[in-house]
């Protein structure tokens, strides 16, 4: 149900099926088609860019499937009121910023040890790991946020930063108007250009003049987006920057992000932002962050080989007796407490082998050579129909999946 200009609208299918139907909807009108066709030449050429620099041909075919399938939904997006883009960075370092024989964390307690990265313009790097293992702790430590522990963090002559995280919201003057609040950073900008700029951040009339103490959280975070962009940064270093963000202005900085000509380094667990916008992954885990070789796709298979293993190795530790009785008081109460997360990873397991058996059967079903005979074309365009539902409804189940093993993971820590 898609609710836009006072009216709510339905559509039959997933999310796939309704951009597809909305696209077609406003291709209807010239002057939407119009817009289509700008936004997708757009795309079009990054993809050619990014074909033109691949270096990592596995990782690089994923790249462009993902960028292809954005100007597919570019259309159905044509009508959003965000439209903003990155200025070009006035000047570069080479490298922007370094980290060298760095030990990372806060309070004395160390997080990530003997860490070495280089920043480089151009660079676009997405971080990958659990929560907990350190993604944000190198990001406020690449801000500066965070001091280092020990080690060197060198910064280039020209380096501009902009750091996005939900901390940025907490330090809004939500007394001044957002035009206040962007005409401190550049006195001599024209007014009209700064509320011309808002606007396309979708801030507007009595929200761009006013106090923005009654923001929404969505509201909020455009805002701190557009206060980080108006400062014309060559490092972005984004740290979940879609949580309270809707789908529009989702699209709209994915798309933004494209024609970002400086540095990127994204922490965020909105895997369609990370396909579309990094070239490179960084896999933090027990306390290193490293190179990642594959894409996303094998990412997502090593989380669900690894908690596998975690849940066989605590089925195995619960097996052992426990000899005092406040322990099989607290595991009891351990257990109820997750035990509601539990049950949704359990049945959304259950979920993922019935589709996965049945993906089988299909396969060798439609492996029979005479099922492709003239005679058989409509029962093969069922069971292909069927194996292509299967499918999707398999990658549902494994993206639900991630996200209930990533609460029940942080429930229990």
């Amino acid at each position: 149900a898609h609710l836009s200009n006072h009216t709510l609208t339905h559509y039959r299918g997933n999310y796939s099926a309704f951009e597809r139907q909305r696209a077609e909807k406003l291709a209807q009108q010239q002057s939407a088609f119009e817009k289509q066709q700008a936004e997708i030449a757009h795309m079009e050429n990054f993809i050619r860019r990014f074909k033109a620099k691949a270096t990592k041909a596995r990782q690089a075919q994923s790249r462009i499937k993902a960028l292809e399938r954005m100007t597919e939904i570019a259309p159905a997006h044509v009508d959003s009121p965000f439209s903003f883009r990155f200025p070009v960075p006035e000047k570069m370092s080479d490298p922007l910023l370094t980290l060298s024989q760095a030990e990372l964390g806060y309070d004395g307690k160390t997080i990530l040890r003997n860490i070495k990265l280089s920043v480089h313009p151009g660079s676009r790097i997405g971080l990958l790991g659990a929560n907990g293992a350190g993604k944000s702790t190198l990001l406020k430590t690449l801000g500066g946020v965070l001091p280092l522990l020990s080690g060197k963090r060198t910064q280039g002559e020209h380096l501009a930063l902009g750091y996005f995280s939900q901390h940025q919201l907490e330090t809004l003057d939500l007394d001044a108007s957002p035009a206040t609040q962007l005409q401190r950073l550049a006195p001599k900008a024209r007014e009209q250009e700064i509320l011309n700029f808002l606007g396309s951040f979708n801030i507007r009339g009595d929200m761009a003049s006013g106090s923005c103490r009654f923001f929404s959280g969505g509201e909020k975070a455009r805002l701190a987006l557009a206060i980080i962009v108006w400062q014309k940064p060559n490092l972005l270093l984004l740290d979940e920057p879609t949580n309270h963000l809707d789908l529009e202005m989702c699209q709209a900085l994915t798309v933004a992000l494209q024609g970002f000509d400086g540095a990127l380094i994204v922490v965020s667990h909105d895997r369609h932002l990370l396909r579309n916008t990094v070239d490179d992954l960084l896999l933090v885990n027990d306390g290193k962050a490293e190179a990642y070789d594959g894409d996303l796709d094998d990412y997502r298979r090593w989380i669900l080989s690894r908690a596998s293993e975690q849940s066989s190795n605590t089925a195995a530790q619960q097996e052992k007796p426990q000899d005092k009785k406040r322990a099989r008081q607290d595991a009891a109460a351990e257990r109820a407490r997750l035990a509601p997360l539990r049950k949704q990873v359990k049945a959304l397991e259950a979920t993922m082998d019935k589709a996965n058996q049945r993906l089988s059967e299909l396969e060798e079903v439609l492996a029979d050579t005479a099922l492709y005979e003239p005679a058989n074309k409509a029962q093969l365009q069922t069971l292909l129909r069927e194996q292509g539902d299967t499918r999707q409804a398999l990658e549902a189940a494994e993206e639900e999946w991630l996200s209930a093993q990533e609460a029940l993971e942080q429930a229990g820590s």
